[in-house]
């Protein structure tokens, strides 16, 4: 078989969760159309309710789809599904692992549970390309948070898919320990592994993704390069250090500020419509010296504001 140009490919996907005595039927996806490109670190986004667990859910198989058609490494999920959902490793978000196991141990069942005959296990590889050499034979119950959560990418990647989704693999996870288990992920996409990422810390998204799609109420609302992401928002900010504290906003021709709890004034304008030296000029007109500036770009989290939560109608905070 050839290898796909693209990971993973959906096309019209739609998924209704039928109605029962307590809720009303609720259409999840609403005919999902996304193409995640061979070795990219792809990020998909959205609030709460807008249909990312759904549609991870279809490509592990432990959801069925209402219509459309999936492929996962150019094979559809209901003409393959065997070979398909072979191609993919799940992370879940919920740290899931038997703790009177050995990491080996629970690698060597997991592999058991993908068919992988023990001649071809890499184990120990696996272990050791993720932190976790020395912690083998350890019970996973002491291990440290940051080290279950490897041992998680660890269990999903024994059978060698070509894919890793990681479903906010670090929610609730530190500092110290995001660092640590994001090196590990790029050493694997440095490798070939497509990387699908769901996560609410809109800033890893930025700093890793090379691709974003964000879902809002199961329909794809943009699915970009994430430099083209963050053009999308032609706003600047001009962060003002007074010479002296600052009694109130003061009043700027053509523009409006705001007096943050630092004392500084920022000065938002559209770079299409004006420039940092008018900005400037309004802020001397005003009567205020300058003792410091600086400027702002749009980042991700402004985006995704104004793609969904800028919506009256945006999406429940119910997950689906």
């Amino acid at each position: 078989m050839s290898i796909p140009d693209f990971a993973i490919e959906a096309r019209g996907l739609v998924k209704t969760y039928p109605a029962n005595r307590m809720v009303p039927a609720k259409t999840a996806l609403k005919g999902i159309d996304l193409a995640v490109p061979r070795g990219s670190m792809f990020g998909l986004l959205g609030p709460n309710g807008a249909g990312k667990s759904t549609f991870i859910n279809i490509l592990a198989g432990l959801v069925n789809k209402t219509s459309g058609q999936v492929k996962l490494w150019g094979m559809d999920i209901d003409e393959q599904p065997r070979a398909a959902r072979a191609a993919i490793g799940v992370v879940p978000q919920e740290i899931v692992t038997d703790v009177f196991f050995t990491p080996r141990e629970s690698l060597e069942v997991q592999a058991g549970f993908y068919g992988v005959k023990k001649a071809d296990r890499k184990t120990d590889e696996i272990l050791a390309s993720l932190g976790l050499a020395d912690k083998a034979d350890a019970y996973v119950r002491q291990l440290s948070g940051g080290m279950k959560r490897r041992l998680m990418v660890a269990k999903a990647m024994v059978h060698q898919p070509p894919v890793l989704i990681l479903d906010e693999p670090t929610a609730g996870v530190d500092v110290e320990l995001r660092r640590q288990l994001w090196e590990r992920v790029k050493e694997l996409n440095a490798r070939g592994v497509t990387i699908v990422l769901t996560t609410h810390y809109l800033e890893e998204a930025q700093a890793l993704c090379d691709t974003i799609a964000i879902v809002n109420r199961g329909e794809v609302v943009v699915c970009e390069p994430t430099r083209d992401l963050l053009r999308r928002i032609d706003t600047r900010s001009v962060v003002i250090t007074p010479q002296a504290p600052l009694d109130g906003v003061p009043e700027l021709a053509g523009f409006e500020g705001k007096l943050r709890p630092n004392g500084n004034l920022a000065i938002t304008y559209r770079s299409e419509a004006a420039s940092v030296e008018a900005v400037l000029a309004a802020v001397r007109a005003a009567g205020v010296q300058i003792k410091d500036l600086s400027t702002e770009e749009p980042d991700l989290e402004d985006v995704f504001l104004s793609l969904t939560y800028g919506d009256a109608n945006a999406a429940s905070p119910i997950a689906y």
